[in-house]
């Protein structure tokens, strides 16, 4: 990845992070943007999400963020500097909730219960 697409995903990270946090109503339970992937040209990128709640609340957050796709791409594409916007793919990502077992793993094993 060159130095200019770093500099994009970061910003894109920050962006749509307050973007979620600030300007989306309907969202349920904590929303963390994992990474982004961005193409070569800065024209598509795969934002990917993770969600701490009950299923329900991770239901209703992707539910949100289908239905606001473009809100978001139209809030990203004010804040940065770009020719052209990129096109957002919203992915779920469940490595929180794995990160949050094995950190139970590990308290389980260190406390002599496995």
């Amino acid at each position: 990845m060159s130095l200019r697409n770093e500099r994009v995903r970061k910003e894109l990270m920050r962006d749509i992070s307050e973007i979620l946090q600030r300007e989306i109503r309907g969202l349920l339970g904590v929303v963390s943007i994992m990474d982004i992937e961005v193409s070569h040209d800065n024209s598509y990128a795969k934002v990917f999400y993770s969600v701490l709640g009950s299923d329900e609340q991770k239901e209703q957050t992707k539910t949100t963020i289908d239905a606001n796709v473009s809100r978001i791409r139209y809030e990203v594409g004010k804040r940065i500097r770009l020719r052209v916007t990129p096109e957002l793919r919203f992915i779920y990502s469940d490595s929180l909730e794995q990160a949050s077992r094995v950190n139970d793993l590990i308290d389980k094993i260190s406390r002599g219960e496995i």
